[in-house]
């Protein structure tokens, strides 16, 4: 059997969680794994992919390409983000806060992981609601790409950013 060498991979690959999952039919319990995983290369792009498989290292994979489809690029300022948001899904939600540098990542569980990934490095987070792994990865993401640039807003409201303004 010849073997094949891997070719490395521009993103970072974060397992989160694998699980045993059952489907209940019509002959007993059948069983498969759930893999959950986090990319992102570190400079502002990160995706979150879940998938199952009857083994192991086939939803690892599943989990990735799935990943890769679900990618976001965020827009940083300075190692950290340009205004609050929230993010949600289902009843997970995720309140993300811009901090000053030299603070750090203070984040819980998988949000850390995301922001990490995204490349985020100075950051104040607060998880509300539920505590489902795969929720808060998907809601701390939701979040990110609801970020806004600044010119964007300003083009939205018709004003000029390099007219200053008297005081």
């Amino acid at each position: 059997m010849k073997e094949v060498a891997r070719v490395p991979s521009e993103f970072i690959e974060k397992i989160v969680q694998i699980r045993r999952v059952t489907k209940v039919v019509k002959g007993g319990k059948r069983m498969s794994f759930r893999a959950t995983i986090v990319i992102g290369d570190g400079v502002g792009r990160v995706g979150v992919g879940v998938a199952k498989a009857a083994e192991v290292p086939s939803a690892i994979k599943k989990a990735i390409h799935q990943a890769k489809k679900s990618l976001i690029y965020v827009n940083l300022v300075n190692g950290t983000i340009p205004h609050e948001v929230f993010g949600k899904l289902g009843a997970s939600r995720v309140f993300l806060k811009p901090a000053p540098k030299g603070t750090g990542v203070i984040a819980g569980g998988v949000i850390r992981l995301v922001l990490e990934l995204a490349g985020v490095h100075n950051i104040v987070t607060k998880s509300l609601g539920a505590s489902s792994v795969i929720n808060n990865a998907f809601a701390a993401l939701d979040g990110l790409s609801n970020l806004r640039k600044l010119e964007d807003v300003a083009a939205e409201r018709g004003v000029d950013l390099n007219v200053r303004f008297a005081s």
